[in-house]
């Protein structure tokens, strides 16, 4: 049996930037003071001249990189996600999303993986905050195969875009010729009986869950959902049609998030039951990354017993 590759999908971030600065993209890198966390550190140490920290204060590196970006370069502004969507939120509104600028904002330490840091750094409302903002694109990649084209197709797309990366070295679900695409998901498994939906690093427990719903003789659909704005309607309208329920599953507080998201689509378009597998609307706690994963139900035995429920809503 092949040994599962893991990699934390901040380390293919700044794997990815670094690429791009290889092979002269005009892009300026930016960040608070976190650089060796982030792992903009990479680039600075191939490209200098194009690195800039700002110090501790991620209002003013979110204006910077709107003035540099006013100027014609493409700029990668990184923090942690707790300060980068929470305490810079007004300055991506009005001097990023607003003016709707090519700024390309990397947010890490997301969720409730961040583990030992605790609860004033586990931010699980920034994708809530980010998807008030219009215009504003949400890329949430599932492994590191993902997260380095999340970053590339950044880069092409026009305007801004936030990208939420982990702390957590995760299990690789892809393999090196899978394609990303802004604004569409894609089914990874088949399935009739009921539909998970999932995000981040959700996605290799979503997987683990069809595979032991087998067991019990559920079918289960399982859809990676990277992009959680713009939403990709046509699957999810597609998926409750085929299996008359959805779960979904995200590394966030289950309001404003994935299954919001999900909801929302589906309450307009083609009604069916819904359950959100996330984070209950509580704050998280410190401890080892994985065991509070299961402590907050956001593992493969929390999702498998919410499908199990969703099917009896038929």
């Amino acid at each position: 049996m092949a040994d599962v590759i893991k990699c934390a999908t901040r380390d293919a971030y700044g794997k990815a930037l670094v690429e791009l600065g290889d092979r002269g993209e005009n892009i300026i890198v930016l960040d608070a003071d976190l650089a060796a966390a982030t792992k903009t550190g990479m680039f600075k140490k191939a490209h200098p001249d194009r690195f800039i920290d700002v110090g501790i204060a991620e209002g003013n590196l979110m204006g910077v990189a709107a003035g540099l970006a006013a100027t014609g370069h493409t700029v990668f502004a990184s923090s942690f996600a707790m300060f980068a969507a929470g305490r810079a939120f007004e300055q991506i509104r009005n001097s990023i999303g607003y003016p709707h600028l090519n700024v390309k904002i990397g947010a890490t330490h997301a969720g409730i993986s961040v583990g030992e840091d605790g609860a004033s750094h586990q931010c699980c409302e920034d994708i809530a905050l980010m998807r008030t903002i219009p215009g504003m694109v949400i890329l949430n990649p599932a492994d590191d195969v993902e997260a380095r084209l999340c970053v590339f197709a950044a880069l092409e797309h026009e305007g801004p875009v936030y990208m939420r990366f982990g702390r957590l070295a995760v299990p690789r679900v892809f393999d090196e010729d899978y394609k990303f695409e802004i604004g569409k998901g894609n089914v990874l498994v088949e399935g009739t009986d009921v539909t998970i939906i999932a995000s981040g690093l959700m996605v290799n427990e979503a997987l683990i869950a069809a595979e032991n719903l087998k067991a019990d003789g559920i079918s289960a659909r399982v859809v990676n959902m990277a992009t959680i704005k713009p939403i990709d309607r046509d699957i999810i309208i597609d998926s409750a049609k085929k299996t008359g329920v959805i779960v979904t599953a995200e590394e966030h507080n289950i309001i404003g998030g994935l299954g919001s998201a999900v909801t929302e689509v589906v309450c307009e378009s083609v009604p069916v039951p819904v359950i959100r597998v996330g984070v209950n609307d509580v704050f998280g706690k410190s401890g080892p990354a994985v065991e509070l994963l299961h402590i907050y139900g956001l593992d493969a035995e929390n999702i498998a017993a919410n499908a199990k429920e969703a099917v009896k809503l038929k």
